[in-house]
C-alpha cells in the first residue's frame, strides 16, 4: 500500500526533528567519554600519555594538614572603567587591588579582558580613550598591585573597540597594561609554588578581532591559524614540569570562533578555563558554570562593572576549586577539600585522594583577624579548625564514615569585627554527581556563532516561504489543479486569506521577498567602521583595511531587522491590501484611518531609532549608504504608499478564490471608487 504524502512528511519532520534533538543533547550533555573524535585526537596528540590528563600531581600525594602543594589566586573580570559613567567602578577597583590583595595575598590575579569602557557617553559610540586606561594603570601603581602579586591582565572586545592594529598608538593595552608592553596577544606565565620544583602555569588567550571594529559587530572573538597554533605551543610548554595549568581570556569558548578542533579543545588541556564577557546575561543567568567534553570546567565570571564580584580559586593538591564572592562581603571561605561534588573533574584531578584524606582543608580570609573557624559534616556537631599557616585551616577527619552517597560541609568562619559567614559545600566519595543548571549549559556549550546563524535563518524562512508557497497554491487553485486550502481555525484562515491576496501582488511580493534575500548576500552598510577606515559589513562578515572579519553577531543583527522590521511590515502590508479588497466603507473618517495605520508609524520609529544608532557607532556615511537600516525605511513607505493606492485591477483575480461581499469597490473612469453595481449599469 502506497503511503500518502501526509504521513511521509511526518516521517520525515520526526526524523529531522530527533536528529536536531540528538545534537542538542549531545552538546548538552557533560559525560567525558564521550569525546567527539576531533577533541580526543587533539587531546592524545597534545599529551605524553594518557595519564598526563590527570597533570603532574604525583599520584602517591597524600591529602593531610601540610601547606605545601597549595596555590591560590583571584579573578576579576569587565571592570569597565569610564570616564563618563559610575565613578565608582573605579574606586571600589581601588579598594579591591589596595584592601582585597592585602587581606588575601594571592599569588595571582587575573584580570580577564574589559578592562576600560571605551564607550561614549551617549553609549552609542566607540572608541578607546586614554584616560581610562591611565586610571586604571594609574590604581594598581598606587596600590602597588604588581609588587603584592603577579597581576595578569588580557585584553577583551571592549578593548579592542576601533583598533586598526596591534601595533597602532590606539591600542592603549599595549602601553597602559600590565602584560601587554610584554605580551601583545597571548602568553604563558608560570609561578612557582611552595614546594620545591612546583611550578603552575597560567595561559592567556587573547581572541580579540584584528582589526578591532567599533561596537556592534565586535562581540565574537576569533583565532586565526597562526594564534590558534601558537597557543597550541603555549599548552605544550604549559604542561612541562607543572603541577597543573589553568587556561583564561575574555571570551566564553561558546562565541570564539577558531580553526579545527576548536576552541574548547584548546583550552581544555588546563584544568580550568576562567573568562568573563556575558555578564551572567545581566542576572538571568548566574553561576555560568559547566563541564565541556574535554574534561575540563569552563566557568564564567560575573562583571565587575555592575555587580562588583571577583573569583577566590586555589589549587590544592591537584584539586582545583573556587568560589564566586561580592566585593566586600568578609569573610572569605574557600574548602579545598573534600572538593565541591558539582566541579569534580574526573579526568583532570587525583579524585581518589580526598577518600584517604587524613584532614578536611579550607581558606579563610577577612580584613581583621579571624575569631573563629569552627566545621560541621551533616548537620552535625561544629568543630573548630587548627591555624596551620596563613590562610590554611584543618580539622582531621575519617572519610570512610562518608564512603557512600552525597554529604555536605558547612564551614562557619567569624573575625573579630563580627562579620560572619557561612558556606556549605555538598561532596561525594563514591562518584555521585550533581546537574549543572541548563541555562548555563546553553551559554557555554552551544555555539553562538551557530545559534545566530540558525536565527537569522529561521527568520528569513518565515519572512519569504510562505508567501512564496501560498503564491504557488494560488496558481495552482486558479488553473484548477489543487482546492483551496481552508484552516478551521478561524483567525488562521483570516491570516492566510491576507497573506494570500499579499502574495498575489507583484508589486508588493517580490519587494519583500526580494529584499530578504538581498540581505543575506548583498553589502548592509558602507562606513568606518574603524575610524579613518571605511570598511563594507555583510551578513557574512565584515571586510575592512584589508581584512575579512567572519560575521557572527551580524546573524544576530539581521535576526532583529527580520523581526522588528520585515516580519511586522510583511503582516501589515497583508492587513492593508485585505482592507482595500474588502473595503465597503469608502468614507472612512481621517481618525479611523489614523489609527489604522498607527502599526507602520510604530514600525517606521523603531527602524528610525535603529538607523539613528548605526549613525552614531559608524557615521553618516554608513547611515546614508546603509541598505540594512536606512535604505529600509524608504522601501517600508513606498511600499506602504502602493499597498493604500493599489488599483482595484490588481485585485479582481482574487475574486475567484476568495469571494467579497455584495458590494464590493471597484476602481472607475477617473480613478475613483464606486461600488460594483453602479459600474455594472
Amino acid at each position: 500500500m502506497r503511503l500518502s504524502r501526509i504521513p511521509i512528511i511526518f516521517i520525515l519532520f520526526v526524523f529531522l526533528l530527533s536528529v536536531l534533538v540528538a545534537k542538542i543533547s549531545f552538546i548538552l550533555s557533560i559525560n567525558v567519554d564521550d569525546l567527539t573524535r576531533d577533541e580526543a585526537t587533539f587531546q592524545l596528540n597534545n599529551l605524553e600519555d594518557e595519564e598526563n590528563r590527570k597533570e603532574n600531581v604525583p599520584s602517591n600525594l597524600k591529602i593531610g594538614d601540610s601547606p605545601n602543594n597549595l596555590i591560590w589566586f583571584l579573578q576579576i573580570s569587565d571592570i569597565h572603567i569610564s570616564i563618563f559613567h559610575d565613578m565608582t567602578r573605579l574606586s571600589e577597583f581601588k579598594d579591591f587591588c589596595d584592601i582585597t590583595v592585602s587581606a588575601i595575598k594571592p599569588t595571582v590575579v587575573i584580570a580577564s579582558g574589559d578592562l576600560t569602557d571605551a564607550k561614549s557617553e551617549n553609549n552609542m559610540g566607540s572608541r578607546q580613550y586614554v584616560e581610562e586606561w591611565i586610571y586604571y594603570k594609574k590604581v594598581l601603581q598606587e596600590c602597588k598591585a604588581t609588587e603584592k602579586t603577579l597581576w595578569l591582565d588580557v585584553r577583551g572586545n571592549h578593548d579592542n573597540f576601533n583598533v586598526p592594529d596591534i601595533g597602532s598608538s590606539e591600542n592603549f593595552y599595549r602601553n597602559y597594561s600590565v602584560q601587554g608592553r610584554f605580551h601583545p596577544r597571548s602568553y604563558l606565565a608560570k609561578v612557582a609554588g611552595r614546594s620545591k620544583g612546583e611550578m603552575y602555569s597560567f595561559v592567556a588567550v587573547d581572541a580579540c578581532l584584528d582589526p578591532g571594529p567599533r561596537r556592534p559587530f565586535n562581540f565574537v572573538g576569533v583565532l586565526s591559524k597562526q594564534e590558534y597554533a601558537m597557543l597550541r605551543n603555549l599548552g605544550k610548554e604549559a604542561r612541562n614540569g607543572t603541577v597543573a595549568s589553568v587556561w583564561f581570556g575574555h571570551y566564553p569558548t561558546s562565541c570564539i570562533l577558531a580553526p579545527s578542533p576548536g576552541a574548547r579543545a584548546l583550552v581544555g588541556q588546563g584544568l580550568a578555563y576562567l573568562c568573563g564577557h556575558f555578564h551572567t546575561f545581566g542576572g538571568l543567568v548566574p553561576n555560568m558554570y559547566t563541564l565541556q567534553h574535554t574534561g575540563s570546567l569552563e566557568l564564567e565570571l560575573g562583571d565587575w562593572k555592575d555587580n562588583r564580584i571577583y573569583r577566590l580559586a586555589a589549587i590544592d593538591h591537584g584539586l582545583f576549586s573556587f568560589i564566586d564572592v561580592i566585593h566586600n562581603d568578609w569573610p572569605v571561605v574557600l574548602v579545598t577539600n573534600p572538593k565541591h561534588a558539582l566541579y569534580v573533574m574526573q579526568s583532570k584531578e587525583p579524585i581518589d585522594s580526598i577518600a584517604s584524606s587524613s584532614h578536611i582543608r579550607l581558606l579563610a580570609f577577612s580584613i581583621s583577624p579571624l575569631a573563629a573557624v569552627k566545621i560541621s559534616i551533616d548537620d552535625g556537631i561544629l568543630e573548630d579548625c587548627s591555624l596551620v599557616e596563613g590562610p590554611l585551616y584543618v580539622l582531621k577527619w575519617d572519610p570512610r564514615k562518608y564512603s557512600s552517597g552525597l554529604h555536605q560541609i558547612t564551614a562557619y568562619v567569624k573575625d573579630q569585627l563580627g562579620h560572619e559567614k557561612i558556606e556549605t559545600v555538598p561532596f561525594s566519595l563514591d562518584g555521585t554527581r550533581l546537574s549543572f543548571k541548563l541555562l548555563p549549559r546553553i551559554a557555554l556549550m552551544s555555539d553562538i556563532s551557530k545559534l545566530f546563524q540558525i536565527m537569522f535563518g529561521t527568520m528569513l524562512c518565515v519572512c519569504v516561504v510562505p508567501l512564496s508557497i501560498i503564491k504557488i497554491i494560488h496558481k495552482l487553485v486558479k488553473d484548477e489543479k489543487l482546492k483551496k486550502p481552508r484552516i478551521p481555525i478561524r483567525i488562521l484562515n483570516m491570516w492566510l486569506r491576507k497573506l494570500w491576496i499579499l502574495s498575489t501582488i507583484d508589486r508588493l511580493y517580490y519587494p519583500l521577498t526580494l529584499y530578504a534575500l538581498y540581505l543575506t548576500i548583498g553589502p548592509w552598510s558602507i562606513g568606518e567602521i574603524i575610524e579613518g577606515h571605511t570598511g563594507v559589513i555583510f551578513a557574512w562578515g565584515t571586510v575592512i583595511r584589508g581584512s575579512y572579519l567572519p560575521g557572527s553577531f551580524t546573524y544576530a543583527y539581521g535576526f532583529l531587522q527580520m523581526v522588528s522590521f520585515q516580519l511586522p511590515l510583511t503582516l501589515f502590508l497583508a492587513h492593508c491590501v485585505d482592507r482595500r479588497y474588502f473595503d465597503y466603507d469608502t468614507k472612512r473618517s481621517c481618525l479611523r484611518n489614523f489609527c489604522f495605520h498607527i502599526p507602520f508609524f510604530v514600525i517606521v520609529t523603531v527602524q528610525l531609532m535603529f538607523a539613528s544608532f548605526f549613525w552614531l557607532a559608524y557615521g553618516t556615511m554608513a547611515f546614508l549608504l546603509g541598505p540594512l537600516r536606512t535604505w529600509s525605511i524608504v522601501l517600508g513607505v513606498i511600499l506602504w504608499q502602493v499597498a493604500i493606492r493599489l488599483p482595484e485591477r490588481y485585485l479582481r483575480g482574487m475574486a475567484a478564490v476568495w469571494p467579497r461581499g455584495p458590494t464590493p469597490i471597484k476602481e472607475g473612469i477617473e480613478g475613483e471608487e464606486v461600488p460594483m453595481e453602479v459600474m455594472d449599469k
